[in-house]
């Protein structure tokens, strides 16, 4: 069957089974990736088992004969390899194929989901949270209060997910409302535009994250491209907020939810009682300065001319800074410091903070299990043969316009679903062929993703459980809703598509 037509099939499973059979998107997903590895047909098993032993001995032999062996001998032991490479290939089952796929992404993206999943509930029980969007409209003042919401949201978004923002941020928008007397939709659209943004461009918010994995974008530029990209796609927010805010009102509404009132609590404590402004920075800081750190090194090595020794000092610490700069043991060091930073504040203990974790890890544990599906479902689409479909539109006119493709197509199913991160999770596995061979991209493939991130924000409407978050605990109603943050979605998507074709034209990176 033509790679093209499993594509849709799978597409069209993946949208169907979250809206009219409401599934859940794991098994949405899984159920995708079934289907897909059933219908490959086995010629196309076979070149994708071609193609991935020839990476596979690579990576263990060398691109090439060593000195000691002919490159007749090195042919020789290619070929023998690679012929029972695909032998054992085409003996797996669909399922096994599929939970391979899952258990590849499973060991990338795990840890860091799980971590930063421990890492935003203890900034928020610590109060660290509340620490850093005070501290932000202390500084601005409450003229830039819709400046230092914005900022404060892009922020926490980055290791804390977006519905958590909301919940933690509107008590501090209502309180200032009351204070200011206006201005309600300015700070309430103020916080979407900030912290949904950085929920689809920055890792380690599963979304970005596992495009990053998927189009092998190291975290550091994943990080840095996101932010660049994000902020731009913000401030057009916030512009469009600040417009929007001078033509139309919203009141001040109850709006009932436990969350809520334990959140108000937590904005109730005075400045005594939370923690330092630079200790509750240090867990979104700490991993991002270790992984810069790491990848500055092998910068450094990689550009050392040849025979030229690295400074002595330098050799000295590569180890550690290798040690500490990787992603995983980057994300378990800051959240070792946010669950010091919980347990060392006043009525918090061993067990108080065991429960909190608890909580974490089971709502962390959902999103690896989405992102993992997400991870098989892309494996069965690669094998179907889409990578010769998607790399036939090689050529600098035809790459460039694969970003607009891959934001209209992440915007189709976004909107059709309302899920950003599972609408990412699909388009990265159609595109990842593509941005595996850089030889077809005239830019670096973080603009890819970055277009990818960019897609998954048009349309926030009603299928989108956070549109709901947004109207219910600010007191929005629907119509609203639809006049506000829907078609300000529009606007930060498009934004960030141009942002991300500028950059990709005046600085490809390649």
């Amino acid at each position: 069957m033509s790679p093209i037509i499993i594509l849709v099939i799978s597409i069209v499973l993946v949208v169907a089974g979250i809206l009219v059979c409401k599934l859940h998107a794991f098994l949405a997903l899984l159920l995708a990736a079934l289907v897909a590895a059933f219908l490959t047909s086995e010629s196309a098993l076979e070149t994708y088992a071609l193609d991935d032993g020839e990476q596979s001995f690579i990576k263990l032999f060398g691109n090439g004969p060593e000195a000691n062996t002919t490159l007749e001998e090195y042919d020789r032991t290619k070929s023998a390899y690679l012929t029972k490479y695909q032998k054992q290939f085409k003996k797996k089952s669909a399922m096994l194929r599929v939970a391979e796929g899952f258990g590849a992404t499973c060991g990338k993206i795990g840890i860091l989901i799980a971590m930063a999943s421990i890492i935003g509930k203890c900034m928020l029980d610590s109060g660290s949270a509340d620490r850093i969007v005070r501290t932000v409209l202390k500084r601005l003042g409450q003229k830039q209060a819709g400046l230092a919401f914005m900022g404060s949201g892009f922020l926490l978004s980055i290791p804390v997910f977006f519905d958590t923002v909301f919940y933690l941020m509107i008590p501090l928008a209502k309180a200032t409302r009351i204070r200011v007397g206006k201005n309600y939709v300015l700070y309430i659209m103020a916080i979407v535009a900030g912290g949904s943004m950085a929920h689809s461009l920055v890792p380690p918010t599963p979304g970005p994250l596992i495009v990053a994995e998927e189009f092998n974008v190291s975290l550091i530029s994943m990080i840095i491209a996101g932010c660049c990209v994000g902020l731009c796609s913000s401030v057009a927010g916030l512009t469009f907020a600040a417009w929007r805010n001078k033509t139309m009102e919203v009141p001040l509404r109850d709006s009932v939810d436990a969350k809520l009132e334990d959140l108000e609590a937590q904005t109730q404590k005075a400045d005594s009682e939370l923690p330092s402004f630079f200790i509750s920075l240090l867990p979104i800081i700490l991993p991002v300065l270790l992984i810069a750190a790491a990848t500055a090194t092998d910068t450094y090595y990689k550009n050392l001319d040849n025979g030229q020794q690295a400074a002595e000092w330098i050799d000295s610490i590569k180890p550690a800074i290798k040690t500490l700069g990787d992603k995983n043991i980057a994300l378990i060091l800051a959240g070792a410091i946010a669950m010091a930073t919980l347990i060392s504040r006043p009525g918090i203990d061993r067990g108080k903070m065991a429960t909190a974790i608890g909580g974490a890890l089971a709502s962390g544990g959902i999103i690896i299990l989405i992102t993992s599906a997400g991870g098989g479902f892309g494996a069965a689409i690669r094998q179907s043969g889409i990578k010769e479909v998607v790399a036939g539109s090689g050529g600098d006119t035809a790459t460039l316009g694969t970003l607009i493709m891959a934001f209209f197509l992440t915007t189709l199913i976004r909107t059709a679903q309302g899920s950003s991160t599972v609408a990412m999770i699909t388009v990265a596995s159609i595109f990842a062929p593509l941005a595996l061979q850089p030889d077809l991209l005239p830019y670096h493939p973080v603009y890819l993703a970055l277009a990818v991130g960019c897609g998954s924000k048009p349309v926030a409407w009603m299928a989108d459980s956070g549109f709901w978050v947004i109207c219910k605990m600010s007191g929005m109603t629907e119509a609203e809703g639809l006049r506000t943050v829907t078609p300000m979605s529009i606007v930060m998507g498009i934004v960030g598509l141009i942002a991300t074709l500028i950059g990709a034209t005046l600085f490809p990176l390649v």
